[in-house]
């Protein structure tokens, strides 16, 4: 992958719905030095919309507990944001020289907070030699050089399916539609995926799969590809399982997720941390994995970067935390929590782990097809440009425009604003 791109300085977004801001008010650290106060500990806000899952969320702050009690002169305090907010929530917080001091991003928003100078770099803060890094993600946390970010989760996408419901996972695009048509009837659906503009971020990383699964992709590098004949065949199929309506429209992920865990959807494209949250929902639940059966074998992953906020005055106890989360122990904690998805450095995933979970190999196989779900040559731009494909796309959902007329309309859009 090209990595070492020009640096474009970037505005970001410099208002937001006032709720969303509320959510992260006050965040920032509190050192006791400067404000006499808690016997001289300094409090970090650690933002990340996984706080909020039902499964991970509550594991996760235990493992910053973990953390608290590890240390004297430093804590790290959760601040859970919902997913569909979390980027521009604190993308704008940052912009204006506040937010979290500690930030769990998904690429889209890391790349454009890397671009706006947003981050702070961590070369001079973390010696990631001492650290066995995973190589294929962690390629992406470095700019022109400069280290802006560690692999939190790297965690790719696969086919979840209700056992109960299917004997045999399907292997092409033909047998997931059949399959998705037999099994909806009554109240339970074959499939589910997120098709609501109130949930951007989300459809842009379900339509991702169908793209990249159809032989497409959003740009060569230099130039948008949109509308390309690839892009339009995999989009097609997504629309046309939205109007073969073996979905639960207008569900969000909650709702249909939990219409998983109680065995009322038969199938879901989901990355490796589903698979804790959908136990936490169910343990009961009769799931497994396989890869998602479209032409290609190529899907998105959810490579989440850790990073410490520029305005944060507490930098080196920032990094301090990030230090200890590399440490082996906290690093195989971490992946327990995080279910089957990797973390920044090469584990060993335990024989318990792979009795409990046999479908672990599933998700580790499909590292090398994997991509993080930005545009290449374009990755500061990818908020908005996921934004115009979005939009567009639902509309041809919709029947308010045909989908070749939508990515037309869509190409023509990303290209005015990448200039």
């Amino acid at each position: 992958m090209g990595l070492h791109r020009i640096r474009r300085s970037m505005a970001v977004a410099t208002s937001v719905m006032c709720t969303s801001v509320a959510l992260l008010s006050g965040c920032g650290s509190d050192s006791g030095s400067d404000g006499g106060s808690d016997g001289g500990v300094t409090t970090l806000t650690f933002a990340a919309s996984t706080f909020g899952d039902p499964g991970r969320g509550p594991q996760l702050e235990k493992w910053l507990d973990e953390f608290n009690k590890s240390q004297s002169a430093v804590r790290v305090s959760a601040a859970a944001v919902p997913y569909p907010t979390f980027g521009q929530t604190v993308l704008t917080q940052m912009g204006s020289g506040q937010g979290p001091d500690l930030i769990r991003f998904d690429m889209p928003e890391f790349e454009a907070a890397s671009d706006a100078g947003l981050i702070a770099p961590l070369d001079d803060l973390i010696d990631v030699s001492k650290y066995d890094l995973l190589k294929q993600p962690d390629q992406f946390m470095v700019h022109d050089g400069r280290r802006d970010g560690i692999i939190f989760e790297a965690s790719n996408y696969a086919m979840f399916y209700n056992a109960d419901l299917i004997s045999k996972p399907p292997t092409t695009y033909e047998e997931f539609v059949e399959t998705a048509k037999s099994l909806t009837k009554g109240d339970v659906y074959g499939l589910a995926f997120r098709q609501t503009e109130a949930e951007e971020a989300g459809v842009w990383q379900d339509i991702f799969n169908y793209v990249y699964g159809f032989g497409g992709k959003w740009s060569d590098g230099k130039n948008l590809t949109i509308n390309s004949p690839e892009n339009l065949k995999g989009l097609q199929a997504y629309k046309d399982l939205y109007d073969a309506k073996v979905i639960p429209r207008g569900a969000d992920a909650a709702t249909f997720r939990r219409m998983f865990a109680e065995g009322k959807v038969g199938m879901e494209l989901n990355n490796g941390g589903y698979v804790t949250a959908t136990r936490g929902q169910n343990p009961d639940l009769n799931f497994s994995v396989a890869p998602i059966p479209f032409p290609v074998r190529s899907q998105g992953a959810i490579l989440a970067p850790i990073v410490i906020n520029e305005a944060s005055p507490a930098k080196e106890e920032a990094a301090t935390f990030i230090r200890w989360a590399l440490e082996p122990a906290n690093q195989l904690k971490l992946q327990e929590i995080l279910g089957a998805s990797s973390v920044a450095t090469v584990t060993q995933r335990s024989p318990e782990q792979l009795e409990e979970t046999p479908f672990l190999k599933v998700f580790d196989d499909l590292t090398e097809s994997s991509l993080p779900q930005i545009v290449l040559g374009f990755e500061a731009k990818t908020p908005d440009i996921r934004k115009i494909v979005v939009q567009n796309v639902i509309a041809a959902l919709q029947g308010t425009v045909d989908l070749k007329t939508a990515l037309d309309q869509a190409q023509e859009q990303a290209t005015q604003l990448v200039g």
